[in-house]
């Protein structure tokens, strides 16, 4: 039998206008989720689509929406909200927004939407829901929070209640939320849940949500290439920083990495160990602002950092990410910190981190589903990339049976995660180069370098400008604030000598090692016998090469009444 032929945009009956948004963003032909979804959802059908992260879930849900949207404009008299989307954190409510501008570009006037999300004014938003936009997109707080406030009604023209990354609405804190907003959605609408997951929370959503709805379970082929690697220590850094070290300096990772570790302090603390060896990065730190993170993801988008370091959502609720035995997490509950992360913040996903070549788990996850939307970072679309996972003695229980079969099993029974095969004896002189400098980054200098992004971050905050100009004494004191200390940065270890490098790696030529060995040694010279002058002037020589010797003490002269000089 042959292939069955591939159903293009053209061919699914949309309208002219997003067929010529789809032209304009050179995609070229659907993804696998967007061939089979967007005609099931044209024809009216409630969808539970679940996709591995980055295969195009999206506009699988978008197009639609704005395909329904332009139909019921032809034949509806009044202006009204028809779609809700909601989304567990900001940046993908973000994201999604920036999807629907570009495919509504040939028919902006017609379908308007607007990101409610944000951090911003009830009263602002107010106004700009009064207007009655086409689609608002939304986290489930800040969509229920309008509802109470009736800044908004859904319960006589809405359309469309898309879910994104529906695994996460539970587990973030918004179940009450959800099942509140329901009832203020009407009873007949058509409905979309969408994740690269199916969990027990997914299953329960998809009851309270859904009607017969058609469960989509898609597997893309194009899974990048995985590896994981064996550490031997039981330190859960420091043996990890000198096997992590090595394929950045030696560039056997290129392209643009993002660096997952479990906690925010490990983010800093990954990121001044690698400002040693003169390796840029930024931190995604989930406690500071939205403003600040979207400013960290579009330096990274943009080029300004290659390496991005991260910290897994999931994992920060616990001590120490999670991987503490019992009796010490509680230990460490006991002098838990009292900072709170924002809870509509997603980092390992809901970013659209653009060309990421790599993925790299310094602290490998605590789950399977962890894993899956860490790769997911890698290899959207039709792109390739590769996902590189350290493991240590405490962090192999991770990798029990149940992970094994559940994402091993691979594609058509093929093996996904592969073993990173590297010879570090090869490398043994890293060891002393690692070692160092990841001591040197202790808590002091990461808590240090916590408080300096918070100092920049009220300096350049535009609501406290009009503070500091009435109150020019309290910028003046921040700025006056004493200087905070930083790693010492050791110029030496931005530069690998090449003793230090692999045999294939270096540049001296065999074939000139060869030639050097093969050509006759010269004839030893007679040594001339020295006479008593030229000893002598040797061994004064001598003498004044050695600082030890050659150390002249003048006379002190002391006056016997005060005893000073």
């Amino acid at each position: 039998m042959g292939e069955e032929k591939k159903v293009m945009f053209h061919e699914m009956e949309l309208d002219d206008r997003i067929i010529k948004a789809v032209a304009q963003l050179a995609w070229s032909e659907p993804t696998l989720i967007q061939e089979t979804a967007i005609p099931l959802l044209l024809e009216g059908k409630d969808v539970l689509m679940r996709a591995r992260t980055g295969s195009g879930k999206t506009a699988a849900f978008t197009i639609p929406v704005i395909q329904k949207i332009l139909h019921l404009n032809n034949t509806s008299e009044h202006q009204c909200i028809r779609a809700l989307i909601l989304s567990p954190s900001k940046e993908l409510c973000g994201q999604i927004t920036s999807v629907i501008a570009d495919l509504t570009l040939k028919c902006a006037r017609e379908v308007r939407c607007i990101d409610i999300s944000a951090n911003g004014d009830m009263q602002t938003q107010k106004a700009l829901l009064s207007d009655k936009p086409d689609i608002v997109v939304a986290t489930p707080s800040k969509a229920l929070a309008h509802l109470k406030a009736n800044n908004m009604r859904l319960k006589d023209d809405l359309a469309m209640l898309v879910v994104d990354e529906a695994d996460l609405v539970f587990p973030f804190g918004y179940e009450d939320e959800i099942k509140e907003l329901l009832g203020h959605l009407p009873k007949i609408y058509q409905a979309v849940l969408a994740s690269a997951t199916l969990s027990d929370d997914v299953l329960s959503l998809k009851k309270i949500g859904l009607r017969n709805p058609v469960t989509l379970k898609l597997e893309d082929q194009s899974w990048g290439h995985h590896h994981s690697y064996n550490t031997s220590s039981y330190s859960p850094g420091r043996c990890k920083s000198r096997h992590f070290v090595c394929p950045l300096k030696l560039n056997l990772v290129r392209g643009k990495s993002i660096i997952f570790v479990r906690t925010v302090d490990r983010c800093y603390k990954l990121k001044l160990y690698l400002e040693q060896f003169k390796i840029g990065s930024c931190v995604l730190n989930s406690e500071l602002p939205a403003a600040v993170r979207c400013l960290s993801v579009d330096q990274f988008n943009r080029g300004r950092y290659q390496i991005i370091v991260a910290s897994d959502e999931k994992a920060l609720e616990k001590p120490d990410g999670g991987i503490l035995p019992i009796e010490e997490r509680q230990k460490k509950k006991k002098q838990a910190s009292k900072r709170k992360r924002d809870k509509e913040s997603g980092v390992s996903r809901g970013i659209d981190f653009q060309h990421v070549s790599n993925v790299i788990n310094f602290d490998f996850p605590l789950d399977v589903n962890s894993y899956v939307h860490r790769a997911g970072r890698t290899a959207r679309g039709n792109n390739s990339g590769s996902v590189l996972s350290f493991v240590s003695i405490r962090e192999k229980p991770l990798m029990d049976p149940g992970w094994r079969t559940t994402y091993q099993g691979g594609v058509n029974g093929q093996k996904v995660l592969q073993k990173y095969e590297f010879a570090l004896e090869e490398v043994e002189g890293f060891r002393y180069r690692s070692r160092d400098p990841w001591r040197a980054v202790t808590r002091i200098a990461v808590r240090e370098a916590r408080l300096k992004e918070i100092k920049q971050e009220l300096l350049n905050c535009k609501k406290l400008q009009g503070y500091f100009e009435e109150n020019p004494t309290d910028l003046a004191a921040l700025r006056r604030d004493k200087a905070l200390h930083t790693v010492r940065v050791q110029p030496q270890l931005a530069h690998v000598p090449e003793y230090l490098l692999p045999h294939a790696l270096r540049t001296e030529e065999p074939e000139a090692d060869a030639e050097a060995a093969e050509a006759p040694a010269p004839a030893p010279q007679k040594k001339r016998r020295q006479g008593f002058g030229s000893a002598k002037r040797h061994k004064y020589q001598a003498r004044q090469n050695n600082p030890l010797r050659s150390f002249n003490v003048k006379s002190v002269n002391k006056t016997p009444a005060t005893g000073d000089t």
